[in-house]
């Protein structure tokens, strides 16, 4: 019988639904070191402003701050630098094509334990334009006045 891998989040990118459509999303491995497994594990990584470039044939991901592990001395790398994302290479064409025709962008979602292996979720977007923004604010604010309402009409 297989085993379930349980997942474990480490970071999430909420601003990501905010500010763009997220109309599909993909799991895809990503090549770190040692260190930065660890500081990982310590949650230390910040994906506010990340974003995948597919220009060069293969998906890598930019801007994401990982931490330098604290007892890592002389083995801990740049924060900043560009890491590789492992996907088979028909899912990285097929996400190339539609970057680069149709104006998607790709951007890392969450970053996970699956097992003892680092998954990035990764949507991809389109962006959305201020009035998509207001609109689904408003759809928000009206949700929560009908909770607020039926919470209280059982009482």
């Amino acid at each position: 019988m297989a085993e379930k891998k349980e997942t474990k989040t480490i970071a999430t990118n909420r601003q990501v639904r905010h500010e763009y459509f997220v109309d599909e999303t993909f799991e895809a491995g990503i090549a770190l070191t040692g260190t930065e497994v660890k500081s990982l594990r310590a949650g230390t990584v910040n994906m506010k402003e990340c974003w995948v470039d597919a220009g060069t044939g293969e998906l890598i991901v930019k801007q994401m701050h990982i931490s330098p592990y604290e007892k890592g001395n002389i083995f801990n790398k740049d924060p900043m630098r560009e890491r590789k994302l492992l996907m088979h290479r028909r899912e990285i064409n097929r996400l190339i094509g539609l970057v680069s025709k149709q104006g998607y962008t790709l951007i890392p979602l969450s970053l996970y334990f699956k097992g003892s292996l680092v998954k990035v979720q990764l949507g991809l977007c389109r962006g959305k334009k201020l009035y998509d923004k207001r609109d689904d604010m408003a759809k928000r604010d009206a949700k929560r006045e009908i909770e607020r309402a039926m919470k209280e009409r059982n009482r």
